[in-house]
């Protein structure tokens, strides 16, 4: 079992001393403080991440979490301040690109630099380098100073050396989205291919789109703090509460409790169950919050596409206490034929007085991606004041131009408050569409293309 294991981490730590004054932090580096001079700020708090072979793993949270940390630790950037880190297999890090580049040499022997840093031999980087220069197409500007190349061009060295040096395991750091469009869409492929051969892939990113989509699993990070680790919808879905600050913050203790109660999975049928991976801490709290939101039969409730499972939260302010959708003969259903008009329905009723509610709806993929969505601020429909009491009928019109499949829609109620955005109530996966199509194009919508074939003059 040790074997299937690529990164293990262990009750680590991270602390950092904070001072008011530099001549504070000089006292106490020579022992001269006769008191306490600093504040401790804890960058990770006991944080325990088992990440198993050929598995891809998505860090997220919010600034300051502690995603970056952890993965310096992992790669030997920083020293942990207590607790245990187990690396099987060789490493290769894009973290902050281009760290370690001499600005004097030139591409070629910064390449070579690099690559002996990470651990390479010569021999080994020579049969790597026409890959890499290949990757980083940067032309003859690989033989000038990098010094003199503009700041895609040091990326795009920087990550090619990274990308190709074929490691075990890939740790990732905000890194895929450089340089112009097409070496953004070049280095995805890159990323592909590495999850394709069964590498394992750490990934830190705050593109969640990109967290739902090439990620086995999710670890949510908070203040240091591991919140849980489960599929990626189910912890971008907690994320978001977080965000908004809608969930119940456990301690350190709490957490490390639901961690070893919960099964998280055997590694030995690590690849059988990584799409139903569990949620290991927060899981309780957000069923918790799940649970019925219009009163129907369950049979009702299945015919119009509802989730009787709907993950919600709010500040109560407002309930959405009525959603669904209707064709365009107005019939509520939850299929809807690709091309014809269909509308979004929510009724919202007002608990308290608010200045300028928003409505919401997003469709999303079975993975959890966002695929489009829209709100009254930004169709500039409604942004009036209500009053406590006050219900409201919404509907969204649009032509559906989805592909043929099934869909997950949310809705919610938000506003701003003294500039503060607030959430008054959402629902989370609320409704199932499944899109009945005879005519699937490439991508997730269809541009509904006209194609005219002429003969050629």
């Amino acid at each position: 079992m040790q074997n299937d294991i690529a990164i293990e981490v262990k009750h680590l730590t991270k602390s950092y001393k904070l001072y008011d004054k530099p001549m504070d932090r000089l006292k106490d580096s020579l022992g001269l403080a006769r008191r306490k001079t600093f504040k401790e700020h804890l960058a990770l708090n006991d944080v325990n991440l088992t990440v198993y072979r050929g598995e891809t793993v998505g860090i997220i949270g919010t600034n300051g979490s502690g995603k970056s940390t952890i993965l310096k630790i992992i790669t030997g950037v920083l020293s942990p301040t207590s607790g245990e880190v187990n690396v099987n297999g060789h490493i290769s890090a894009l973290l902050e690109l281009g760290a370690g580049f001499n600005m004097e040499y030139n591409g070629i022997d910064n390449i070579y630099l690099n690559g002996m840093m990470i651990g390479f031999s010569e021999e080994e980087i020579t049969k790597r380098l026409d890959a890499i220069l290949e990757f980083a197409d940067i032309g003859d500007y690989v033989y000038q100073p990098c010094k003199t190349y503009s700041s895609g061009m040091f990326v795009r060295l920087a990550f090619a050396v990274a990308i190709n040096i074929d490691p075990e395991i890939l740790i990732v750091d905000e890194a895929l989205s450089v340089g112009d469009v097409f070496f953004q869409a070049k280095c995805y492929h890159k990323f592909e291919e590495f999850k394709k051969q069964g590498k394992t892939i750490l990934f830190v990113s705050h593109d969640l789109s990109s967290i739902s989509k090439y990620c086995d699993r999710a670890v949510l990070l908070n203040q240091g703090v591991l919140l849980g680790e489960g599929t990626p919808k189910k912890m971008i879905d907690i994320y978001k509460q977080v965000l908004v600050g809608q969930y119940p913050l456990p301690s350190a203790g709490d957490v490390k409790n639901l961690l070893d109660d919960d099964d998280i999975r055997d590694a030995a049928a690590k690849a059988d169950d990584r799409a139903s991976a569990k949620v290991s801490a927060g899981n309780s709290s957000a069923k918790d919050n799940k649970k019925k939101t219009s009163g129907k039969a369950d049979s009702s409730n299945e015919a119009t596409g509802e989730n009787p499972d709907t993950l919600e939260y709010g500040d109560g302010a407002a309930s959405i206490v009525e959603f669904y959708a209707t064709d365009e003969k107005g019939t509520r259903t939850s299929s809807i034929i690709k091309g014809t008009d269909f509308t979004i329905h929510m009724r919202v009723k007002f608990n308290r007085d608010i200045t300028a509610p928003i409505f919401a709806f997003t469709f999303k993929n079975i993975m959890g991606i966002e695929i489009t969505g829209t709100n009254s601020m930004v169709e500039k429909a409604f942004l009036e004041p209500v009053k406590a009491g006050e219900v409201k009928d919404i509907s969204f019109t649009q032509n559906m131009s989805l592909q043929g499949g099934e869909y997950l829609v949310s809705f919610g109620v938000t506003g701003f408050e003294q500039n503060d955005f607030t959430v008054y109530h959402r629902l989370y996966d609320a409704l199932n569409i499944t899109v009945v199509s005879d005519k699937n194009t490439v991508g997730y919508y269809d541009m509904n293309s006209k194609c005219v074939v002429t003969d050629a003059d």
